[in-house]
């Protein structure tokens, strides 16, 4: 199915970002690995927690770029100390994308006990936050009149 949101962006100014967040995201039936959990903590604090068993913090890389975290894993190879019967333990590359919402920053990551716990705080500038204007009012000021009066200068 697709979208037709031109409609949309005949009055709106700055919105043509929507329909290119809404292609990229992704079709509900494609891999679904590693599995991974989205917490909102408080109206700021939110956590993304992946299960990447067997991974250690030096196979995964998170990156940020336009909006888009991005976290990957590559397992380096290790000499094994014995032939692997069965394997059921995922072992295999991973890319996961996440697109933030403006104002959202990665505050943190952590590794334990094969969890990912990735920490993101919004942060809104100063400049967007709301403030209040003071109104100022102007007080009766006195009117200083020029008299056109010829008998006053002569005097």
């Amino acid at each position: 199915m697709t979208l037709d949101f031109s409609p949309l962006f005949r009055t709106a100014i700055g919105f043509d970002r929507v329909a290119a967040m809404l292609d990229a995201l992704p079709d509900a039936s494609t891999n679904s690995y590693p599995p991974y959990n989205i917490e909102k903590l408080s109206a700021e604090d939110y956590r993304i927690t992946m299960a990447v068993a067997g991974f250690r913090a030096e196979d995964i890389e998170l990156v940020v770029k336009e909006n888009t975290l991005v976290i990957s894993g590559k397992l380096t190879t290790e000499a094994s100390q014995g032939e692997t019967l069965y394997r059921g333990i995922a072992a295999r590359a991973f890319e996961r994308r996440f697109v933030l919402a403006d104002h959202m920053v990665v505050d943190g990551a952590s590794l334990e006990n094969g969890l990912l716990h990735v920490a993101l705080k919004r942060v809104i500038p100063e400049s967007l936050k709301p403030r209040r204007i003071s109104i100022t009012s102007t007080a009766a000021r006195p009117v200083t009149t020029i008299s056109n009066d010829t008998t006053a200068q002569a005097a």
